[in-house]
């Protein structure tokens, strides 16, 4: 299950588990054509997959897509969640509704998403929860005080849950940098800053998703892929 995987980094990385073996639930809460355009490039290269629309900041609407993923595939093994969103705010004129959809999207649907599948993986007796994070989540960036502080908490969740439901699930986070895809404006003052000198593509992260999916061993761990920005 990937949440968030119509577009940009979800879609990389269901693309990706796809073609390690996985059949994919690609979640997504608007986007209908992206997500089942995902599906069918999933199922030309030998997979099953199936597109499920839920707002994962709902708890129905959670229940709802996982009860929908067991009777289409009768198990998860993998949990991304992926979905999130990213604007930014200053600080001062941060209204309300913007503090709370960001931390909704962003964090809360972690928390209900993982709550969700934890009792089905340790009936399965194994499992793996990725949370997507962000630099954002360690860096102090005043422009997007709300998505920081949302990141933050993720890499939290994501340490918590490591020790709640091992040993039986392992749980870990990929932070990615910035990451750009085809068409858009090259970020040429994160090319010119980190030691890489260039932006990440989503197959770097799928890199990162692919590992703690396959690992045995590392659980409550954060993954920067980010070409070194943390270094300057």
């Amino acid at each position: 299950m990937v949440t968030g995987a119509a577009k940009r980094i979800g879609r990389s990385v269901a693309l990706r588990l796809a073609a390690e073996g996985a059949n994919v639930a690609v979640n997504y809460a608007s986007s209908k054509a992206e997500a089942e355009c995902v599906v069918r490039e999933i199922e030309a290269g030998g997979q099953r997959a199936a597109a499920i629309r839920a707002d994962v900041s709902r708890r129905a609407e959670v229940e709802n897509l996982f009860a929908g993923v067991m009777a289409k595939f009768g198990r998860v093994d993998i949990l991304v969640n992926n979905a999130g969103k990213f604007f930014a705010a200053k600080f001062e004129e941060l209204t309300d509704e913007q503090w709370d959809g960001i931390q909704a999207t962003n964090l809360k649907s972690q928390f209900l998403c993982a709550q969700t599948v934890a009792p089905i993986m340790k009936k399965q007796g194994r499992g793996r929860i990725i949370n997507i994070s962000s630099l954002g989540g360690m860096l102090a960036w005043p422009a997007f005080t709300h998505y920081c502080v949302s990141k933050a908490g993720v890499i939290m969740l994501t340490r918590c849950l490591a020790r709640a439901l091992a040993p039986e699930i392992l749980v870990n986070s990929v932070a990615p940098g910035t990451i750009q895809f085809p068409g858009e404006a090259r970020d040429e003052d994160y090319i010119q800053r980190v030691p890489l000198h260039r932006t990440g593509t989503g197959e770097d992260i799928a890199d990162a998703v692919v590992f703690f999916a396959k690992t045995d061993f590392v659980t409550g761990q954060v993954l920067a892929v980010d070409g070194g920005r943390q270094l300057v």
